[in-house]
């Protein structure tokens, strides 16, 4: 079964074997980067800035992604 994408990175029972729940933890762990890299450039393109939006209250942040004219509840899962 191989070493994975992250070089046994997930190999959590360290058997030198990629299981069927440690491959599906590395690939979740994959789209989860490759999301939140999605939603910095989308972010970055309203001119927005993730560091900033985490410090804002959820009524601060709700109403700047608006003014940005981005739906809020894209980014539930953000913040």
């Amino acid at each position: 079964m191989g070493k994975g994408i992250f070089g046994g990175m997930f190999d959590f029972n360290g058997d030198g074997k990629m299981s069927a729940f440690e491959r599906a933890a590395e690939f979740q762990f994959l789209h989860d980067v490759v999301m939140a890299d999605e939603a910095d450039d989308e972010l970055s393109a309203a001119g927005l800035d993730r560091d900033e939006l985490s410090w804002m209250d959820a009524d601060e942040r709700r109403a700047a992604l608006e003014d940005a004219g981005l739906d809020p509840s894209d980014f539930d899962d953000d913040f």
